[in-house]
């Protein structure tokens, strides 16, 4: 994207926020109850990207997911952290590419303390595939209408009569 002196960038203030120090594990072992903890907040903020294709116009979507995922984290430490620690360190110990299988026992007792503490269930694996309606306040953008060209080349006009392929059908896909 080229920036031109019509674009207005954030400042450096706006785009600042607390960063989440976890590392990729650490993340990986919560991100099926984060998802679900924050989906509201991440479906708004995809929404308004999506809507708007402008990065710039969803800073405040985006500080709300970030704050979501701290307040997030910061409940499962406070009433989870050891068996997500240890949910941790068996994601980051059992194989090198982080895999969930060999890790199903201490997934249970975390998935467990999760429910039990902070209501939040882990959603079926195929839950973030399927279609959900999100509900919002935000007001539908405008549409923009086809671009309409003033000195556009018109149209043949469709009573005109067509003379015969010279060498066959004009449709090859009906032979």
């Amino acid at each position: 994207m080229t920036v031109t002196d019509e674009i207005t960038l954030p400042t450096e203030e706006e785009l600042t926020v607390q960063e989440i120090n976890l590392s990729g594990p650490a993340l990986r072992a919560g991100a099926f109850h984060l998802g679900k903890a924050c989906e509201f907040e991440n479906n708004e903020f995809v929404l308004c990207r999506n809507e708007l294709n402008d990065a710039r116009a969803c800073i405040k979507e985006g500080k709300a997911v970030t704050s979501c995922a701290l307040n997030f984290f910061r409940q499962v430490k406070k009433t989870c952290a050891a068996e997500f620690m240890q949910y941790v360190n068996c994601l980051d110990k059992s194989s090198p590419n982080q895999h969930f299988v060999p890790c199903r026992k201490t997934q249970a007792v975390f998935d467990k303390c999760v429910k039990d503490q902070l209501g939040i269930d882990r959603p079926p694996y195929d839950y973030y595939a399927r279609v959900h309606v999100h509900k919002t306040d935000r007001p539908k953008p405008k549409v923009e209408g086809p671009t309409v060209y003033e000195d556009a080349t018109p149209a043949l006009p469709k009573d005109i009569e067509k003379p015969p392929a010279k060498y066959g059908s004009r449709y090859l896909f009906l032979w």
